[in-house]
């Protein structure tokens, strides 16, 4: 398998995709593409990305192609089984499933205001209001698995959202880093969730990858205030 990815510094989505690959356990190459050098229009018109119209990640597996984060969770999951990213209860599978769809699909003003920077840490700032609407709602929902879930037994241990580091938290990844990274309010069980999955093994490889990189994008930098 081939994964083609963005800048580990800046690209959410790219680290959903890796992720998902290094859960899976599955030998894969990986290939990172400099987002919006002199080279991106050129590069994403090539053959490999004409599937995805140019977006990352893209996941070549012979004459499969899969090129959504989302979408290569579950690719993965049908070739190693779904018990590797989801949970095996019924009722925490299909808590796991909506929760995924709905990090894919929400939390734009989260996502907009608070792009994914891995390199920095800012000083807390009040966050507005809409991007406070959202952070209520995500840590109702890390709530609501943590209680219901959380504690049970898997590889990992007890610190994720249904026990085992798993497919919910691959979606959520990025957003702690954007905790991390702007200091947002956060409570305290759910500070310990971010600490949880940004000390797990894949996300430190992830992040020593992305402080090592040379790539500095300007729109997604701010100054440390």
């Amino acid at each position: 398998m081939k994964l083609i990815i963005g800048n580990k510094a800046y690209s959410s989505w790219s680290l959903r995709g890796w992720l998902a690959c290094r859960q899976s356990g599955l030998a894969f190459e990986e290939v990172v593409v400099p987002l919006y050098d002199q080279e991106w229009d050129r590069r994403r018109e090539g053959d490999e990305f004409a599937p995805s119209s140019g977006k990352v990640p893209i996941l070549w597996d012979g004459d499969a192609v899969v090129w959504d984060s989302l979408a290569i969770v579950d690719y993965l999951a049908d070739k190693v089984g779904r018990d590797r990213f989801w949970p095996a209860d019924d009722a925490a599978r299909a808590m796991a499933r909506s929760m995924a769809a709905e990090m894919h699909s929400s939390f734009a003003a989260l996502r907009r205001k608070h792009t994914m920077n891995i390199r920095q840490i800012y000083a807390p700032t009040t966050p507005d209001d809409d991007v406070q609407v959202e952070l209520e709602r995500l840590f109702e929902l890390w709530a609501q698995a943590r209680a219901r879930f959380g504690s049970a037994t898997g590889p990992d241990g007890g610190d994720f959202l249904f026990g085992a580091f798993g497919a919910a938290d691959i979606m959520f990844a990025p957003v702690c880093t954007r905790i991390a990274t702007y200091s947002l309010p956060t409570p305290r069980f759910a500070a310990a969730y971010v600490m949880a999955v940004l000390n797990h093994p894949f996300m430190q490889d992830w992040i020593a990858a992305a402080q090592e990189e040379d790539w500095v994008i300007a729109k997604f930098e701010q100054p440390i205030v």
